[in-house]
């Protein structure tokens, strides 16, 4: 959907009490987004269509953003339609890594009570979010496309496989799976937890080993949030595999942006973003071979 047919269709909604005002949000790497204000609120409209290369379904963000305000995670839907969701706005400071870091603790209570509570209040078909799948579909994908890094492809999905050997058995939970500060807002009273794009069941460690790496964990910081999480101090199996998880969600966010090369109509400089995650992963992978 072009933007001038976002604004039109934005406007066209009846849902709006009055004239409206549109702005457009920074940030989004697979959407667009609008601060809309009529006479009675001011909302959030989130514009995007399906993206199969990344698995974004728009049936899915909206039953998880319906089930995550349900359960008091994240704000209200207050309507959908094709390409369009319209969302409570929250007036709140939006996080940044440094924010994270010293709200560890509420952050990681917001998540946990994402995975537990979430599944309780979900409706409908609902996806899930293997991250090893998730490699190996992206991996097919960049080399139908002929992607500028296919040739180091096969030296990828064999750290792949080292990584899923590693990681083992998981749990299920319901998981977010795209734990960027930036989803993490302060309103002055709660923290709210936005943006559902990846949502699905999944690893708690996948959540985890994002709230590490997104915003600059320390090992001990790891560990103690390993402990609160699972109610007893990480040994070093749970170690093992949380760093497996870790560093294959980086490999993840690198071929995200390699597959988004090569597909995406964005305005985002994703090649700089493939090389910083290149580097982001390299350095994880180095650690988890180390200490292995």
């Amino acid at each position: 959907m072009q933007t001038a047919g976002t604004l039109d269709a934005i406007r066209d909604l009846a849902i709006w009490q009055g004239p409206i005002t549109i702005e457009p949000l920074a940030g989004g790497l697979t959407n667009r987004n609008y601060l809309v204000g009529d006479s009675h609120a001011r909302y959030v409209v989130r514009a995007g269509t399906d993206i199969p290369v990344h698995g974004i379904m728009r049936f899915n963000e909206l039953a998880a953003s319906r089930a995550a305000a349900t359960v008091g995670v994240s704000p209200p839907v207050i309507h959908a339609a094709p390409g369009l969701m319209v969302l409570a706005h929250v007036e709140g400071h939006t996080f940044a890594a440094d924010d994270v870091r010293a709200r560890a603790g509420d952050c990681l209570d917001l998540v946990r009570r994402a995975h537990r509570e979430i599944p309780r209040a979900l409706r409908g078909p609902v996806l899930s979010f293997n991250v090893f799948h998730v490699l190996r579909d992206y991996a097919h994908t960049l080399a139908e496309g002929r992607s500028r890094l296919a040739g180091d492809l096969p030296g990828l999905m064999m750290q792949a496989d080292r990584l899923e050997q590693a990681a083992g058995p998981v749990e299920l939970v319901f998981g977010h799976n795209d734990l960027l500060a930036a989803n993490f807002i302060d309103d002055g009273r709660r923290l709210w937890l936005i943006d559902w794009d990846y949502a699905g069941f999944n690893t708690p460690l996948f959540d985890l080993g994002g709230l590490s790496s997104n915003n600059g964990f320390t090992a001990a910081e790891d560990d103690a949030m390993l402990a609160a999480y699972f109610g007893r101090p990480a040994d070093d199996g749970l170690r093992r595999r949380f760093r497996a998880i870790l560093c294959a969600s980086l490999l993840r966010e690198t071929m995200w942006s390699l597959v988004s090369e090569l597909h995406s109509t964005l305005a985002v400089d994703y090649v700089a973003y493939t090389t910083e995650n290149m580097a982001r992963f390299t350095a994880a992978w180095a650690h988890f071979t180390q200490t292995d």
